[in-house]
């Protein structure tokens, strides 16, 4: 594809990685400058700018990325103080890959629209590794048409890109899927941390549970921590997975389903960040549950 003129707003763990793909194909890139990004040296070496506020990046943008933290940093980044809405041009795309609760989405959208602007919602799954590969999936809500334009971009940095249905789709969609996959996390947590309790051998558990139905994704991604220690497994905050767990909660109430099981997994993680800080990553829950026992909640 020709290159593109591209704005990115958050190169934080995963938002480096999708910066760095979209460098290496060709792409004219500005990124925003802010303390919570991960180091640009290497991505100003290889041809990436910076701008000092959203405004000045999305002037000499057709396309801008959002890759934060959630649905509050997402409508300060376009409709704030100082918001790229105020100087977006006509036809911009803005491809929001936070993950942020719905009923922002749908608002933020019709802003970007009312705007003048274009607007999908594409948050990502897997992890940092996967972002840096160029591996991410992408679960998109936004028009059918819209999608087809982009997804040529969105390969830059996604192996499997699935569109979920309208705007808002992507972002319930993801919601879904980090119940799923924190949930699984927490319960064999749990289980590990009581495992330690009652003096069961770590290489015993993590092999009985490969070889049943205690298998899968989860595990593989805790197992270095049951085994070693070893939290890189899984580079996600403790903090973001109560985030998560709470829009999930969030959006459940909102359509009236059932989420006591979703409570209590939130329970779960608010009761670590309190316990243990929220730097702290999620395979360390195995570590701060065994610590704290049937105090925890």
């Amino acid at each position: 594809m020709n290159p593109l003129r591209l704005g990115m707003i958050g190169i934080g763990l995963m938002g480096h990685g999708i910066a760095t793909n979209l460098v290496k194909h060709g792409h004219q890139l500005t990124v925003l400058e802010h303390p919570g990004n991960q180091p640009l040296d290497a991505l100003l070496a290889a041809g990436a700018r910076t701008a000092a506020t959203p405004a000045a990046l999305v002037a000499d943008a057709d396309y801008v990325i959002l890759c934060v933290t959630g649905s509050p940093q997402v409508e300060a980044v376009l409709v704030g103080d100082g918001g790229l809405l105020k100087a977006i041009k006509p036809g911009t795309v803005i491809i929001d890959c936070s993950t942020s609760i719905p009923d922002s989405t749908l608002r933020m959208a019709k802003a970007v629209q009312q705007a003048g602007g274009r607007f999908l919602d594409a948050p990502m799954t897997r992890t940092p590794k996967e972002a840096a590969e160029g591996r991410l999936n992408l679960l998109v809500g936004g028009d059918a048409a819209l999608f087809d334009e982009c997804r040529p971009l969105l390969a830059c940095f996604a192996e499997n890109i699935t569109h979920a249905g309208g705007v808002g789709a992507g972002h319930g969609m993801k919601l879904l899927h980090n119940y799923v996959s924190l949930g699984s996390v927490a319960l064999i947590a749990e289980a590990a941390a009581c495992a330690r309790r009652a003096g069961v051998s770590a290489d015993v558990f993590v092999d009985v549970l490969a070889k049943g139905g205690g298998g899968g994704v989860a595990l593989e991604r805790l197992k270095p921590f049951i085994l070693n220690s070893d939290a890189s497994g899984l580079r996600f905050a403790m903090s973001n997975a109560q985030k998560d767990l709470g829009y999930y909660t969030q959006m459940a109430h909102g359509f009236d389903a059932a989420q006591r099981i979703a409570e209590a997994v939130y329970g779960t993680y608010a009761g670590a960040v309190e316990q243990g800080g929220v730097q702290r990553l999620v395979p360390e829950l195995v570590a701060l549950l065994a610590e704290s026992g049937g105090k925890a909640r």
